[in-house]
């Protein structure tokens, strides 16, 4: 505190040398100052869906505009793995935030391999859960996955909701083989032919046909047969949201205006992830994120981006129960959804 003694100008001026001090911190031991507010930012380490594709641009975008830094939060963005392994970085700490499919969290609460999280923010209205595989390999339909070879990693939403698509869509999944895959090699090796298709969200069409160097794909949208279901939900630890709901709604907050900035300017948004991912391509990373534009705004009239609606997770717990993929019978969304903490209209 300044003792009355000083003078007004003194004032100003160890005020402005502080101010001076603390924008020329550069060191990691330093932490760099919450826009508006003088507080040193937090340290987050935030998980993107599945690797660094296109349509987990909007973190990027996030990030370089300054909305965490706005709402309070130095960001660590590392590339995620899937729903399973996601959750489990969440639950352990060694992240704050990420999205995850949400059906693939329901079957993971619903059948007790997974507690210790809860979503707080939609990020697609609809699932994009798909099967794509490339024209010549023989598939049009689910069932002509029969007989096929299948990629993907173990953990991942397509293939853990695999059988309740197959149930539904009238295919046998014992005649489907599954091999494992990563983020980094699923496209390619669809693309060497090494694997009839591949687990995707529907939006890695155009980065497929990318990477396949214009061979056109066929996507099998789960949604086609699985209603209601919701796409990517962010999440945090149950934990992490009981002790800082404020901070869980800033970074949401955040996080969901550079996914609006992401579907409005995409181009731009491209360009953004090119910038922090060198590998990226942008005009891919920009198709994925057209594409992905009519599973984030959500067809309710009045519902905001973010949204996530207690009805409909009711009935995409009674969807997946009825199919036998979900054994728990107590499972409600009260459990799995911090509706409080939701973004609403």
């Amino acid at each position: 505190m300044h003792r009355r003694s000083f003078t007004r100008t003194a004032a100003v001026a160890s005020l402005a040398a502080l101010l001076a001090v603390t924008a020329g911190c550069s060191g990691d031991d330093a932490e760099p100052a919450a826009a508006g507010g003088g507080q040193a930012l937090e340290k987050v380490t935030y998980l993107t869906s599945f690797g660094t594709f296109g349509r987990d641009a909007y973190a990027y975008v996030a990030k370089e505009k300054g909305y965490f830094k706005d709402a309070g939060f130095d960001v660590d963005i590392k590339p995620g793995a899937g729903t399973g392994d996601n959750i489990k970085m969440i639950v352990s700490g060694q992240a704050q935030f990420t999205p995850i499919d949400m059906t693939g969290g329901l079957l993971q609460m619903g059948n007790g391999q997974a507690t210790g999280f809860t979503a707080v923010a939609g990020i697609q209205q609809r699932t994009m859960a798909a099967i794509i595989a490339l024209e010549g390999n023989n598939i049009s339909a689910p069932k002509d996955l029969e007989g096929k070879k299948l990629a993907d990693l173990p953990g991942s939403v397509v293939r853990n909701l695999f059988p309740t698509y197959a149930k539904l869509a009238n295919v046998d999944a014992s005649k489907v083989q599954w091999v494992n895959g990563t983020p980094q090699t699923l496209m390619g090796t669809l693309a060497s032919g090494s694997v009839d298709g591949i687990g995707q969200f529907v939006v890695g069409k155009p980065t497929v046909e990318t990477v396949a160097k214009g061979k056109k794909a066929v996507v099998l949208p789960y949604g086609d047969v699985l209603a209601d279901l919701y796409g990517n939900a962010l999440i945090t630890s149950s934990e992490y949201a009981k002790a800082n709901p404020e901070k869980v709604k800033k970074f949401t907050a955040a996080l969901l205006k550079g996914l609006q900035d992401s579907i409005t300017n995409p181009t731009e948004a491209g360009e953004i992830l090119k910038k922090a991912v060198p590998t990226a391509i942008p005009a891919a990373a920009a198709a994925e994120l057209t594409a992905m534009a009519s599973y984030v705004r959500s067809d309710g009239s009045g519902v905001p981006v973010g949204a996530l609606d207690n009805q409909r997770v009711v009935r995409s717990i009674a969807l997946l129960r009825g199919a036998g993929a979900i054994k728990d019978t107590e499972l409600t969304p009260e459990k799995i959804v911090s509706f409080d903490l939701v973004p609403t209209a």
